[in-house]
């Protein structure tokens, strides 16, 4: 396969949909005119994220969208040769005690002009979003036609379990797309400076190298509410170096790679995921042995709900 060029976005998207599928379109249209193949945008393009982490208004949430919407048609007609990454807020079905419960998932979406590649539902939540979102429950990769590919939603990469769990499962990209903040309670006066502005870099950059993989990282700009977005797109080499960036304001970082053989060049001598040796974690193992006994436990009595949508049988 040849060198791919991959395109990070750092822009605002709110709650205006209209206005946000105008703003893709620009994008889409520059990207290509960059020769971009894959595309990442931000976490919640459509409709916009979270005002509150704290206290979420109940009454100023993201429109609720399906994967069968006009709106992710519209997205799909746009990417015509080219993989675009985009985020939004999914309404689903969850079936509970008393029937069928209508959820929302700040779900990822990867397509084609051929239609949907692929989707993650974010797993990890921070602070008050679990009053919103219903969460994911996994992570897996799925072939493209810039290579296999995985998604991650922002707190999601805060786990190292998250982005292995992708690159064991033969992802050579994964996307990140985040509406991630400055810290909400100890802000810096300029967002260089802000505590989340360097630990989001710094996540950036250890995923890639532990995992040996390209990781593409996409942001939110601008304000929303009460939380103010970092920006700080980039595209990172398997080594953790960056190959691309934006600032805090609004950008494309367009990078090319050569994803196959940059990732082989990595793993050549030190290859982190063979090298592993699972029998030596004995407490991480002990740990998520328990925490399954719990979550399948709490299973038994919850609402369940299938990767579509749909009701669990």
């Amino acid at each position: 396969m040849p060198a791919l060029r991959i395109g990070a976005v750092a822009a605002h998207f709110g709650r205006d949909v209209p206005r946000a599928l105008a703003k893709i379109e620009g994008i889409v249209a520059d990207a290509r005119a960059a020769g971009v193949g894959l595309l990442v945008l931000p976490d919640a393009t459509l409709g916009g994220y979270l005002s509150d982490l704290r206290h979420p208004d109940p009454l100023a949430l993201p429109p609720a969208l399906e994967e069968t919407s006009w709106e992710v048609r519209r997205i799909v007609g746009l990417a015509r040769e080219m993989v675009v990454c985009f985020g939004y807020a999914e309404e689903a079905v969850l079936e509970g005690p008393d029937g069928l419960q209508p959820v929302l998932h700040n779900t990822a979406l990867c397509v084609s002009g051929d239609g949907v590649l692929g989707r993650h539902r974010k797993v990890h939540q921070p602070a008050g979003e679990s009053l919103v979102y219903a969460a994911g429950d996994g992570f897996g990769a799925f072939d493209t036609p810039v290579g296999r590919l995985g998604l991650l939603i922002d707190y999601d990469k805060t786990f190292p379990e998250a982005a292995r769990s992708l690159a064991l499962d033969g992802a050579g990209i994964l996307a990140c797309l985040s509406a991630w903040p400055a810290s909400v309670t100890d802000r810096a006066s300029r967002l260089p400076q802000d505590r989340q502005s360097r630990l989001f870099d710094l996540y950036d950059a250890a995923r890639a190298a532990e995992n040996q993989v390209v990781w593409v990282s996409a942001n939110q700009t601008g304000v929303m509410g009460g939380l103010r977005f970092l920006g700080q797109a980039k595209v990172v080499g398997p080594g953790g170096d960056v190959l691309a960036r934006t600032s805090s304001k609004g950008g494309l970082a367009v990078a090319e790679v050569d994803v196959e053989r940059e990732v082989a060049r990595a793993r050549r001598l030190l290859h982190h995921l063979a090298e592993r040796r699972p029998a030596a974690y004995g407490p991480l193992r002990a740990a998520d042995a328990a925490a399954d006994a719990a979550a399948g436990a709490a299973a038994g009595a919850a609402p369940r709900v299938t990767a579509t949508g749909e009701p669990a049988p």
